[in-house]
C-alpha cells in the first residue's frame, strides 16, 4: 500500500499536473487542461487512489506499532487521517477547474480570461490545502518513523533516515507559507528525501516484511 499510494500520487502530482499546469499564465494552463481534459481527470482519479491508500496504510502501521507506543501510534493515526480529510477536499478544487473551463450555458456571461484567472484560483487553493495537508503528512511520518526506530523492525538507518526526511518535509511545508517564493530547486529538496525513505520502506516491508520479536508479537 506504501507504494501503490505512492506511485499514484507522483503520478497525479509530476506526470499528469506538472505537464499541465504553466505557473503564472492561467490562459495557457487553461487551454492545456481543455485539450488533455483526460489526462486532467487521470490526475484526479490517481489522487483519490493515493488518498484511499493513505488510510489503509495509516491503519496498517497503527496496528503494527500500537504494541510499541500505543499513544504516539494513536497521535500519529490521527494526523494521517486529518490528511488524508484535507487532501480529498482540497481535491475538489481540481473539479471546479473543470467546471469553469467546461463551456456551460450558465458561464457565458463570464470573458473567458476571466474563467481562466478563476480556474487558476481553484488551482491556487488546492495547491494551498495540498501544503497544509504535507505539514500533517510530516507529523504523522515523524512519529511513525520514530515508533519503527525504537521497535527495530526495519533496519536502524533506513527508520532514522525516515524520520530525517519527515522533518525536512514538516520544516519545508511551512518554510513555503513564510517564504512562498523560494526556488524551484529548493522545494523539491523534501519530496526527494522523502520518495527515497517510502520507495526503501515499502521495498522492505514488502518483500522482508517487519522484524517482530517474539514477545512482540505475544503483546501484540
Amino acid at each position: 500500500m506504501y507504494l501503490i499510494a505512492l506511485a499514484a500520487a507522483v503520478l497525479g502530482e509530476y506526470f499528469v499536473r506538472a505537464s499541465l499546469i504553466v505557473r503564472g499564465d492561467p490562459t495557457q494552463t487553461a487551454q492545456n487542461i481543455i485539450e488533455h481534459e483526460r489526462l486532467f481527470r487521470i490526475g484526479i482519479a490517481s489522487d483519490l487512489v493515493s488518498f484511499t491508500g493513505i488510510v489503509v496504510l495509516t491503519l496498517a502501521l497503527y496496528v503494527l506499532l500500537k504494541p510499541v507506543n500505543e499513544d504516539l501510534a494513536m497521535l500519529a493515526a490521527f494526523w494521517w487521517l486529518a490528511e488524508a480529510a484535507i487532501l480529498c477536499v482540497s481535491t475538489l478544487g481540481n473539479s471546479i477547474v473543470l467546471a469553469l473551463l467546461s463551456g456551460a450555458d450558465f458561464l457565458k456571461t463570464f470573458a473567458p480570461g476571466q474563467l481562466h484567472s478563476l480556474a487558476g484560483l481553484a488551482l491556487s487553493s488546492r495547491a494551498a490545502g495540498y501544503n497544509i495537508g504535507l505539514i500533517l503528512f510530516g507529523l504523522g511520518s515523524t512519529v511513525f518513523s520514530y515508533l519503527l526506530l525504537k521497535s527495530g523492525y526495519v533496519p536502524k538507518a533506513l527508520a532514522a533516515w525516515g524520520v530525517f526526511a519527515s522533518l525536512l518535509v514538516l520544516m519545508s511545508a511551512f518554510w513555503i507559507i513564510v517564504f512562498p517564493d523560494i526556488p524551484k530547486a529548493l522545494q523539491l529538496v523534501s519530496p526527494a528525501a522523502i520518495f527515497i525513505y517510502e520507495v526503501a520502506l515499502g521495498s522492505w516491508l514488502l518483500l522482508k516484511g517487519a522484524r517482530i520479536q517474539s514477545s512482540s508479537a505475544s503483546a501484540a
